[in-house]
């Protein structure tokens, strides 16, 4: 299931989105969206700050008369959302500044299916693709679903691992350094440092030969004979991804 939400002020535009959607899902019977409309962007922000509701994918209006389209992106990503926002406009005007909020897509309207359902197609296919890159963690007696790409690094501290996400979180699990990166190692970007830590590479600002300087600024000092197999790994890990 994929949750949908679309923001128009136009009740027209927000039911014709809707019966796209409706045609999409019958094309693609495997597909089920639950879809919710809001027809101003005070209700649509006031949803996602306190009624945690995280759409996977919003198609939204830039024109609307409280706030402009890429204002209130702008607000959702402030509050750490990161719904893939398609917007719906009447204009071309403010393509550039869409993508500055980490736009999907930018449509002039009318929006036909056949513009609209090829880019359905890839984004849940993305969405796909994130949620297999999920650990579930028993963290403070509740099993919890923590996205990997959201793992900064992880420090062994006696018998606790302190795992640091990307948001400046940090839990605490009672398991082994070796288990967590036996979870991690099917993805390239993890490395283990030493007995003490697992890093992940796209977090790593710069390394030498005696420690790596995280992009929160946190510093991982290097045990000896460690820094040539490390580089080569930071070196191999960003030709590739070049």
């Amino acid at each position: 299931m994929y949750l949908v939400a679309i923001c128009d002020d136009e009740t027209e535009e927000l039911d014709k989105t809707e019966q796209m959607l409706r045609n999409y899902e019958k094309k693609y019977p495997q597909t089920n969206f639950m879809i919710e409309c809001f027809k101003n962007a005070d209700e649509l922000i006031h949803a996602v700050r306190d009624k945690d509701y995280t759409p996977d994918i919003i198609l939204m209006d830039i024109y609307m008369p409280e706030k402009m389209g890429i204002e209130v992106t702008k607000e959702l990503r402030e509050m750490g959302n990161k719904s893939r926002v398609i917007f719906l406009t009447t204009s071309r005007e403010h393509a550039l500044e869409a993508f500055s909020v980490d736009a999907a897509q930018y449509l002039v309207k009318p929006v036909s299916e056949m513009i609209l359902f090829p880019i359905m197609d890839k984004l849940l296919a993305d969405i796909e693709e994130r949620r297999r890159k999920y650990l579930l963690l028993r963290i403070e007696g509740k099993i919890q679903r923590i996205a990997v790409d959201d793992i900064a690094y992880c420090e062994a501290q006696g018998k606790m691992q302190h795992l640091y996400l990307t948001n400046g979180m940090q839990c605490l699990l009672r398991t082994t350094i070796t288990e967590i990166y036996e979870m991690l190692s099917r993805y390239q970007n993890f490395v283990r440092v030493g007995i003490a830590y697992v890093v992940n590479l796209e977090h790593v600002d710069s390394l030498n030969a005696q420690e790596l300087q995280m992009d929160n600024g946190r510093k991982i000092y290097l045990p000896r004979g460690s820094y040539r197999s490390l580089r080569e790994k930071y070196f191999g890990y960003y030709c590739e991804e070049g």
